[in-house]
């Protein structure tokens, strides 16, 4: 039997899309392999495989240990995608910047969840050879499309209006989420109702945390903050919704995004580059906030389009399903314990 560790702390912050990529593994090897794989969290034993999901220092110095075996590393952010996110002051940001780069380099392999990151790490001195794409999943039998009169019980639920156009966003309330556009797109349509599922996970370490608060704290009579919320709520609020946008400036491969796709819901981004590579064509792109407003009076507009980015949300789901993915998971970490069996 295979000895796996996760080294996580993920847990420990909610609301953040990192937390929720973990346990879906965790639960997806549980589930699926308990005969072959003996999984342990957050253990310092003797291992074939420790796989770190985040980049804690006592996890960093446990690599030293020979006890840990073939380290793998979960690459969740870059320094540059941590821009907008935290306000860290120099010289205090370029240190930690250095200390995550650091943190990768002493990983004997490393996975990315967006394969436009292959190239980025490799601009840090990281070998493309010794990283791999396995993108992230949700699980359908928590996250998926309910009833016309279910939808309508959980807007009831919510006390969300039965004859409003809902838009849902999702994630921690931040600047690089793009949560500014949000509020402003909610200004501009008083006959939409928009919700934001999430919270300040950092408190006051929060990208433009004082501005936000001021918002969150006195929004507009359409725009609701629910704070952070269970993963069973995120999936009821998908479906309670009939448009999920996230207007963020950069990410890897969002969860929420995927929580929408998996509940059948139409899905509008601000349209990144590093998207196109994993959902291009399976959601509404818009460039700012302008051609947000306008695609968003289309879709309000128009039935057919609005069905059109419904039926690519269940194509990707389907892409991205868990079954799918346990096989990926399962013939990766065998190879990976057969190269450190090699190297021995």
């Amino acid at each position: 039997m295979l000895k796996i560790t996760m080294f996580s702390s993920a847990d420990k912050v909610a609301g953040q899309g990192v937390g929720s990529a973990y346990r879906e593994l965790i639960d997806l090897m549980q589930n699926n392999f308990q005969d072959e794989f003996d999984i342990a969290i957050n253990r310092y034993r003797t291992s074939d495989i420790s796989h770190y999901h985040t980049i804690d220092l006592a996890f960093y110095l446990s690599t030293f240990s020979k006890k840990r075996g073939r380290k793998i590393g979960y690459v969740h952010f870059l320094p540059e995608t941590l821009e907008g996110s935290l306000k860290i002051p120099q010289p205090f940001r370029g240190i930690f910047y250095r200390y995550v780069i650091a943190f990768y380099k002493r990983m004997d392999h490393l996975v990315v969840v967006n394969p436009s990151f292959i190239d980025k790490l490799a601009d840090y001195g990281i070998p493309k050879e010794k990283v791999t794409y396995i993108p992230n999943f949700v699980d359908s039998d928590r996250f998926h499309p309910v009833t016309a009169a279910k939808k309508a019980q959980l807007r009831d639920k919510f006390s969300l209006p039965q004859n409003r156009f809902i838009v849902l966003g999702s994630g921690q309330i931040q600047e690089r989420k793009g949560v500014p556009d949000f509020i402003r797109l909610a200004k501009q349509n008083e006959d939409v109702q928009f919700v934001w599922a999430g919270g300040f996970s950092f408190g006051r370490l929060t990208d433009g945390y004082h501005e936000l608060k001021q918002v969150v704290d006195d929004p507009p009579k359409n725009l609701r903050f629910t704070g952070i919320v269970s993963r069973a709520e995120i999936a009821e609020l998908n479906n309670a919704a009939d448009l999920f946008l996230l207007p963020s400036y950069n990410e890897l491969f969002p969860m929420s995004v995927l929580e929408a796709f998996s509940c059948g819901t139409p899905v509008m981004l601000r349209d990144l580059d590093l998207y196109h590579s994993i959902i291009a064509g399976d959601y509404e792109p818009a460039s700012d906030v302008s051609e947000m407003q306008m695609k968003l009076t289309f879709l309000r507009n128009d039935p057919a389009r609005l069905a059109h980015w419904r039926h690519q949300a269940h194509l990707v789901a389907q892409r991205y399903s868990k079954e799918h993915l346990a096989k990926v998971w399962y013939d990766f970490y065998r190879q990976q314990a057969r190269e450190g069996q090699t190297r021995e």
